[in-house]
């Protein structure tokens, strides 16, 4: 009898160190996939053994909490850039060379249409400044009519500067070709008085920040709308430069929805990256009905990946709306956007004031922060792999989501994505019953357009099905 308990004794004591391990670890709010690159850090420059068992252990981790790799070539073809033509609206000016788009900016009034013929645009050494003022009534419109029919290549540090109001560009592709990724920061810089612009249908490629936002001389280019578009890099980012696909910064009143963002890896510096975020003392910015996959062709790679998030990395107090930052953003919204396949967290709020971050869907990814005492948030209806936490005084107020506890992750166990087909293959359809909630206060629609019932699922859809037709 000694014997037998001693041998279950031995067998127990490894087992209920380890639960206590992951209890204490959940405690402090660590996933697996947070602690194993600090695992072989902290093995580096020690004996090969050491050395060796560090390696494996970070293996592991990441393995236990994000599965396999899998790449991702399709994603989902209702959200982002759409082949669609641009309605016969109004007088056209017509241009067919680089110098042509050059000269009709320049030269743009009120209600000018400016459209470019099918063809590929080169454009180097100098940025196109886009000055000339629209009004409410009459946008300036620079397009293609077919999306698909036009590519801009831009050899260029930015590529269109705005700094006038009432712009919109739509159905255009443009591609980063710089030789080096530290020389092609952004395909728009939106600045100053820049003012309602927007950026419709369009698919941008290879920018270290596709869309810049910021102010200039006191003036701020607020109420701009980024709707449709697909944003990726085809590899990595070498650069030390900060890599955000839509980075705003002091701006307010901005909508960002029904994007595709992926793949934006950072190669250098710090390796840490975001999707997208508002911080600079901004507010009631809008992130709704997103895609965000932050790993998508480019995995396994090293550096930390954020999906969205208000605050982003903080702001220097220079670059602030108020010169002070005390907030990064007040009354900002994160909604109904589907966040996967990030090596950190999916929606970070960094001193992010009365915030709403309302049905989401976050896989494979670190879960939600909101941190610092200037964050306050009400995180409701939300579906999350992975938990949803505060740290540095960060204040939450949870509404009936559902998620999994950080020790599970441990145990490689993951019940929110046993909700799905095949996550991992990018499969969203409902494998059982659907995961509902009790009745909820009138909700806006979901990721694919699908109006919400009294009984709304939990996350970012009702049902994927919409999201996949073209």
């Amino acid at each position: 009898m000694r014997k037998r308990w001693l041998g279950f004794g031995l067998i127990a004591a490894p087992c209920l160190l380890a639960l206590g391990a992951a209890c204490f670890l959940q405690q402090q709010g660590v996933t697996p996939r947070a602690l194993a690159p600090y695992v072989e850090r902290r093995s580096e420059g020690h004996s090969e053994l050491v050395g060796a068992v560090g390696r494996w252990t970070e293996a592991s981790l990441m393995r236990l909490d994000r599965g396999t790799p899998m790449p991702f070539p399709a994603l989902f073809p209702a959200i982002g850039a759409q082949l669609r033509s641009a309605p016969q609206d109004g007088a056209e000016r017509l241009v067919a060379n680089s110098d042509e788009v050059r000269k009709a900016i320049a030269e743009a009034n009120p209600g000018d249409i400016i459209t470019l013929l099918p063809g590929v645009y080169r454009f180097d050494q100098h940025n196109i400044d886009v000055n000339r003022a629209g009004t409410a009534g009459a946008n300036i419109v620079l397009r293609a009519r077919q999306a698909g029919s036009v590519t801009l290549e831009f050899n260029l540090g930015e590529g269109f500067v705005v700094s006038a109001p009432w712009w919109r560009f739509e159905n255009l592709a443009i591609r980063g070709v710089c030789q080096q990724h530290a020389y092609c920061e952004h395909a728009f810089h939106v600045v100053g008085g820049a003012s309602h612009f927007a950026s419709v249908n369009n698919t941008i490629v290879d920018f270290n920040a596709h869309f810049k936002v910021n102010g200039s001389d006191g003036r701020f280019p607020d109420h701009g709308r980024i709707e449709g578009n697909t944003l990726r890099n085809d590899s990595v980012r070498n650069t030390d430069n900060p890599v955000t696909p839509i980075d705003i910064v002091a701006a307010s009143h901005w909508s960002v929805r029904r994007n595709q963002i992926s793949d934006f890896i950072k190669g250098g510096g710090d390796h840490i990256s975001y999707g997208g975020f508002a911080k600079g003392a901004g507010s009631d910015n809008v992130f709704e009905q997103n895609v965000v996959v932050c790993e998508a062709l480019l995995q396994g790679l090293p550096g930390q990946r954020v999906g969205l998030s208000l605050g982003g990395g903080g702001s220097g107090k220079d670059y602030c709306r108020d010169r002070k930052c005390i907030t990064e953003q007040e009354q900002g919204v994160i909604r109904a956007n589907l966040i996967a396949s990030c090596s950190d967290d999916g929606i970070y709020l960094n001193n992010a004031a009365a915030s709403k971050v309302v049905h989401n869907t976050l896989v494979d990814t670190g879960g939600m922060l909101v941190r610092f005492a200037a964050s306050s948030a009400d995180i409701e209806g939300n579906l999350v792999d992975g938990d949803i936490r505060s740290r540095d005084g960060g204040v939450l107020r949870l509404i009936d989501n559902r998620t999994s506890a950080i020790a599970l992750l441990y145990a490689g166990y993951h019940p929110v994505r046993g909700l799905f087909e095949a996550s991992r293959g990018f499969n969203f359809q409902w494998s059982g019953e659907v995961p509902r909630r009790s009745p909820a206060d009138a909700l806006t629609s979901d990721l694919c357009g699908a109006a919400r019932p009294a009984t709304p699922a939990y996350g970012a859809f009702e049902d994927i099905g919409p999201c996949l037709k073209r």
